[in-house]
C-alpha cells in the first residue's frame, strides 16, 4: 500500500491540482479500511453472548459440545454455570467430551469431574446414536457447540443431526452456536448416494466437502425436510462475526484427536479416502493425515512405522515399516488450491497393482458413490472422475443458497 501511497503523492505534486489531493485523500481512506477489515478477528458464535443468554434463562439447558467449546479461557459449560444458566446435562460426539477418544472408539457416560455436570455419550459401537428417552426428558434447550471441518464423514453433524430430530419430536428448541468451516471455501466430491451407501459415516444427500458451517446445515437439514417424516425443528442459530466462506479460520485447537493442526485440517478429505484401502494414513504416527504408504509400495520416498497408541489403537498395518509420501510439508496454499484431490489414491493404487484387493468396502461408504473406484481401476484420472460429479455439485450449490449465513 506505501507504494501506490507514494505514487499517488508524486502524482499530486506534478499536478498540483485540488483532485489529486482529494484522490489520495479517498484511496488512503479505503485502503485503510480494507487493511482494518483483513485484520478484523473472527468471532465464533458462542463468544457473543449477548445474542444468546437473554434465550437460555429460566430453562433446563443441555450441551451438545466437547473441548473445542472454548470461550476465550474457559468451556462454554463453565461460563453458562457462572451466568447461571441451569445446565441439566452435556452430549458428547465421536470422541467424547474431551476430545480424546479415538476414531470409532466407544465414548462412555459418565460425570464431568469439575462440575458435576452428566456427560451423556451419542457415541457407540462405531456410530453416532440418539438420546435416550431418559436424557430427552432433563431438558427443555438444547445449545450446539462444535467444531466441525466441513466433510460428510466428519460425524460431528450427525450427532447434531439425531439431536435435532429428537427435539423435533418433542417441541424442544435448539439453539447453535456457530463456528467457522475451516474447509468452508470451496465444495468438492459426489453427493452421497443415501439410498445406497448411508451409513454412520454419511447420513445426508451432501457432498464430501459440503462447505457449510453447523448452523448453515441445521438450517439445510430443517429447510429440506431431511429430519424424520420432514418434522421441523425449533431452530435458532447464533452467526459468527466477521466470517466470509473466503476466511482462512485457523483452528485454535486440534478438533480431533488425529487431526493435530492446519495440515491435517485441508489434506483430511483427500487422505481420509484410504481409510477404505489397504494404505495407511499415518495413524499411530505423529503425522495422522499427512502421511500414506503401505509396506509393499515401491518409490516412496519416506518410510514410516504405525504403531499402537491411545488415539490410535491396532491402526492399519501397525508396527509395519510403511514406504510412500510425506505431505506435512506441502505449501498449504497449493493443498486448498487442489481440493478433494484423488491422485493421491490413484497413485497408491497403481503402485501397489493389487487390483481390488486394494480397497475396502468402506471405500465407498466415505466417497459416497459406486463409479469412483470402478474409474480407478479402469485407469482414469483424478480429473476425469472429478468432471462426473460437477454437476452435483453445482445443484447442490444452488441447493444450499436459501440456508446459507455467510457472504463469498
Amino acid at each position: 500500500m506505501k507504494n501506490k501511497v507514494y505514487y499517488l503523492y508524486r502524482v499530486m505534486n506534478q499536478s498540483h491540482s485540488i483532485l489529486s489531493v482529494l484522490l489520495l485523500a479517498l484511496f488512503c481512506a479505503v485502503a485503510h479500511a480494507q487493511d482494518k477489515s483483513d485484520s478484523v478477528r473472527i468471532i465464533p458464535a458462542d463468544e457473543r453472548t449477548e445474542l444468546y443468554l437473554p434465550l437460555l434463562q429460566g430453562k433446563r439447558v443441555a450441551l451438545l459440545a466437547n473441548h473445542t467449546a472454548q470461550v476465550g479461557e474457559r468451556h462454554l459449560l463453565d461460563l453458562l454455570l457462572a451466568e447461571g444458566v441451569s445446565v441439566t446435562g452435556v452430549f458428547s460426539p465421536e470422541h467424547g467430551f474431551r476430545g480424546t477418544v479415538e476414531a470409532g472408539g466407544t465414548v462412555q457416560s459418565s460425570v464431568d469431574e469439575r462440575t458435576g455436570v452428566p456427560i451423556l455419550s451419542l457415541y457407540g459401537g462405531g456410530r453416532s446414536k440418539g438420546p435416550s428417552e431418559r436424557d430427552m426428558q432433563t431438558f427443555d434447550l438444547l445449545v450446539v457447540d462444535l467444531q466441525d471441518v466441513g466433510l460428510r464423514f466428519y460425524t460431528y453433524y450427525i450427532s447434531m443431526f439425531y439431536m435435532m430430530d429428537a427435539c423435533a419430536s418433542r417441541g424442544k428448541e435448539v439453539v447453535v452456536l456457530d463456528r467457522p468451516n475451516p474447509n468452508g471455501f470451496y465444495v468438492d466430491g459426489p453427493v452421497l448416494d443415501v439410498a445406497r451407501y448411508k451409513s454412520g459415516i454419511g447420513l445426508l444427500p451432501i457432498p464430501v466437502v459440503h462447505g457449510m458451517t453447523l448452523g448453515e446445515l441445521a438450517r439445510m437439514i430443517n429447510g429440506e425436510g431431511w429430519l424424520t417424516n420432514g418434522r421441523q425443528c425449533r431452530l435458532k442459530v447464533i452467526p459468527c462475526a466477521h466470517y466470509t466462506r473466503r476466511s482462512l479460520y485457523r483452528l485454535p485447537s486440534a478438533p480431533s484427536p488425529n487431526l493435530p493442526n492446519m495440515q491435517a485440517v485441508y489434506l483430511y478429505p483427500s487422505l481420509c479416502l484410504f481409510e477404505g484401502t489397504v494404505v495407511s494414513l499415518g495413524r499411530g504416527t505423529d503425522k495422522p493425515f499427512q502421511v500414506y504408504g503401505h509396506p509393499l509400495m515401491e518409490g516412496g520416498p519416506y518410510s514410516f512405522t504405525p504403531r499402537s497408541i491411545s488415539a490410535a489403537k491396532n491402526p492399519p498395518q501397525c508396527d509395519k515399516l510403511c514406504h510412500g509420501f510425506d505431505l506435512s510439508t506441502m505449501p498449504q496454499d497449493s493443498i486448498r488450491k487442489r481440493g478433494l484431490d484423488l491422485t493421491y489414491v490413484i497413485d497408491a493404487y497403481r503402485r501397489l497393482n493389487m487390483g481390488d484387493r486394494f480397497f475396502t468396502s468402506f471405500f465407498e461408504r466415505l466417497i459416497g458413490v459406486d463409479y469412483v473406484r470402478r474409474m480407478i481401476e479402469q485407469g482414469c484420472s483424478a480429473d476425469e472422475i472429478r468432471a462426473c460429479w460437477q454437476e452435483d455439485v453445482e445443484r447442490f450449490k444452488e441447493q444450499r443458497k436459501p440456508y446459507l449465513l455467510y457472504t463469498e
